[in-house]
């Protein structure tokens, strides 16, 4: 049977909150009133389930979803998911999306005036190993407008989505990058109160799994819980996900 933890409260200044004025679109979405704690039950643990038998071989490959390939930089992203003790979480459904090189993700929404590319969805998933391993290969997103504040960019980033053994137990996160100038000026990046919190959002360069001549690799471990946890968005929904 699966175990039934309860909510437990994130450490300090290490996790986004629902209200960050600068962070404009927060102050119509968040909460207006004390939140409710609701217990745990059985079925937050158990049911549903996602379908293991619907990840295809090549869903984790973002450059091959398509008969051409995308325009951008090839890259590798790869990490492990861990718990607080640096034990590997195995099995976990790990979903990842982006815009494309241009700064463009491929939604009904997105109104930015940047060209699609018709080789690129944006969007690929896989599970984890024995060891908590995931890998994708995909394209350099770009950066782009989003109206937040006078001429405002988003940084450069990639969306994780990761699920437990079942759909109610979801975590999203953003990966940036490292050097990118645009973080100093990010809202969204600095609603993260804990400056080294913060620096867990950004990913690492990986030498070690660069490919020579065709693609270069960043790694990006992602912690569940702990004085480590990675932050956590706490409410996404419709091109939301997509800022």
């Amino acid at each position: 049977m699966a175990e039934i933890r309860g909510y437990r409260r994130p450490f300090w200044d290490t996790q986004p909150e629902y209200l960050f004025p600068h962070y404009l679109s927060t102050i119509t979405r968040a909460p207006s009133k004390p939140l409710v704690i609701i217990p745990q039950t059985l079925s937050e643990v158990t049911a549903p389930i996602f379908g293991y038998d619907e990840i295809g071989g090549i869903d984790n490959d973002l450059t091959r979803q398509h008969d051409g390939q995308p325009i951008g930089g090839r890259m590798v992203v790869s990490g492990r998911v861990i718990d607080e003790n640096g034990k590997a979480v195995r099995g976990a459904l790990v979903e990842m999306w982006q815009a494309n090189a241009a700064g463009r993700y491929r939604h009904e929404v997105d109104r930015h005036d940047a060209p699609l590319d018709p080789n690129f969805t944006g969007a690929g998933r896989v599970l984890t190993d024995d060891d908590g391993r995931y890998r994708f290969m995909t394209i350099k997103p770009g950066s782009y407008p989003w109206r937040n504040h006078n001429n405002a960019w988003r940084p450069a980033h990639l969306h994780f989505s990761i699920f437990g053994i079942g759909l109610p137990q979801r975590l999203v996160t953003q990966m940036y990058f490292p050097g990118d100038p645009l973080l100093e000026y990010d809202p969204m990046y600095h609603c993260v109160p804990d400056e080294k919190a913060r620096r867990r959002l950004v990913s690492a360069f990986d030498w070690e799994n660069a490919m020579p001549e065709f693609a270069l690799a960043y790694r990006f471990d992602i912690v569940l819980r702990g004085r480590e946890e990675t932050p956590m968005q706490n409410v996404m929904s419709g091109l939301e996900q997509g800022e």
